[in-house]
């Protein structure tokens, strides 16, 4: 959130200025400089909307304050103002809901998943059950060194001191095991391996 939007710092002023100033003011402004940027996280992290965001949080001061001047103390306004923010998120969330009905189209659209679709896990499921049926045939020796390269993700280097061999013959050996394994895989018409 390092690139998220402070809260203004004149709201403390603002909104003092608006209401009234008293003895108070300074508490106030103190109050918002240690927590106007948390109070507007909570609120930001429950919206996702930096314009909302701002106005949950002038909302929750402009209540804080009117608290103040009806004489309420409030023994933990860290925890008050917190909690009031996170009050007023979820009553603008049903309040957007019961005027919008849902979120419009746009906003949903933008959704990302970071699971593939449904058929392209497919796709890929069947292609890698080739691909594995495709590996069973191959020599031994090609299984093991594919296996070990991609499978396992061993480097060069451990490849080669696995097997008892030098590094050139690593990927001399590997280079033909791809070869033979391409060439099987084109020959069942399968295509596009990552």
């Amino acid at each position: 959130m390092a690139d998220a939007p402070r809260p203004s710092p004149d709201l403390a002023n603002e909104v003092a200025e608006t209401i009234a100033s008293g003895n108070g003011r300074a508490d106030f402004e103190a109050l918002y400089q240690r927590h106007g940027r948390e109070v507007w996280a909570i609120a930001y992290a429950r919206r996702m909307n930096a314009d909302t965001a701002m106005d949950i949080a002038q909302e929750t001061f402009l209540r804080l304050w009117k608290k103040w001047e009806e004489g309420e103390e409030i023994v933990n306004p860290r925890a008050w103002l917190l909690r009031v923010a996170r009050n007023l998120a979820e009553d603008y969330a049903k309040s957007a809901f019961r005027r919008n009905g849902t979120h419009p189209p746009a906003t949903m659209n933008g959704v990302q998943s970071r699971d593939a679709a449904p058929l392209d896990l497919l796709e890929r499921e069947e292609m890698f059950g080739q691909l594995r049926g495709t590996m069973q045939e191959l020599p031994r020796a090609d299984r093991e060194i594919l296996t070990l390269r991609y499978a396992l993700e061993y480097n060069t280097e451990d490849i080669a001191e696995l097997l008892g061999i030098n590094a050139t013959a690593v990927h001399m050996r590997l280079s033909r095991a791809r070869q033979r394994l391409a060439d099987r895989l084109k020959s069942r018409g399968v295509t596009g391996i990552p």
